[in-house]
């Protein structure tokens, strides 16, 4: 069984290092912009067995059930769990009860994946045993396959060292034959204020203007990106739009 797995922060404390941006209400908006339109692509893949959205949030889930996704309510524990075991959790449940002889995990922000990236990274699967996307901007990880699923650990919670650097290592170590999915589609994420910026504009390259989450950053984001001077294009200032 090939399972793809998207685990979901609560949306009381979705997006957090976007706070500076947006009040609350608007992250949860955006949250779920976001999701719907990621729904919206997955939906429509046929390379996977079972799609399943991992969320403390009811309405997540009920949204999850209305595009035929099946939704699995994470129970919050206290202390917070990690990143990695959250992750752990959800691979186990996906081998448990859902028999999963490979898992593929995407996350929510990845706003310009398309359905060829998903299909891509299943093709790839039969071959590897490892599959991962490096975030553009971060040397984070953007969506990864393991084949079986508990093959070899996540290192999202290193306090260190980046979780696509840390991934790859440890596969080196074990001598797994892997691939690393280049993709810049694939490999965009929307984390801190600059990538909203940057989002806005590649959504109307790619052709998404039509999407929840263009919809959404059209109507909120009051800022613009310019170049801190002519001669240098890779620092960048934010300023209010007028």
């Amino acid at each position: 069984m090939s399972i793809l797995l998207i685990p979901i922060a609560p949306l009381s404390r979705t997006k957090s290092r976007l706070r500076n941006c947006f009040p609350k209400e608007l992250l949860k908006d955006l949250t779920i912009s976001m999701f719907k339109d990621l729904a919206n692509k997955v939906v429509n893949v046929e390379c996977f067995d079972q799609k399943i959205v991992y969320c403390q949030d009811n309405e997540i889930l009920e949204l999850a059930e209305g595009y035929g996704l099946t939704g699995l309510k994470e129970k919050l524990t206290k202390p917070r769990k990690s990143f990695d075991e959250v992750i752990s959790d959800l691979n186990n449940i996906a081998i448990k009860e859902f028999n999963a002889l490979h898992t593929i995990f995407t996350f929510l922000d990845v706003i310009l994946i398309s359905e060829k990236n998903f299909k891509d990274i299943s093709n790839l699967m039969k071959i590897n045993q490892l599959v991962v996307c490096p975030a553009i901007h971060s040397a984070g990880i953007s969506i990864f396959g393991r084949r079986p699923p508990n093959i070899i650990p996540t290192h999202f919670s290193d306090p260190y060292v980046p979780s696509f650097v840390a991934l790859i290592t440890d596969a080196q170590e074990r001598n797994l034959k892997y691939s690393v999915y280049d993709s810049f589609r694939a490999g965009f994420d929307i984390d801190v204020k600059q990538d909203l910026l940057l989002g806005y504009e590649y959504l109307k390259l790619f052709n998404q203007s039509n999407t929840e989450t263009f919809k959404f950053l059209k109507n909120n984001l009051k800022l613009v990106l310019q170049k801190r001077n002519l001669k240098n294009n890779r620092q960048f200032k934010i300023s209010k739009t007028k």
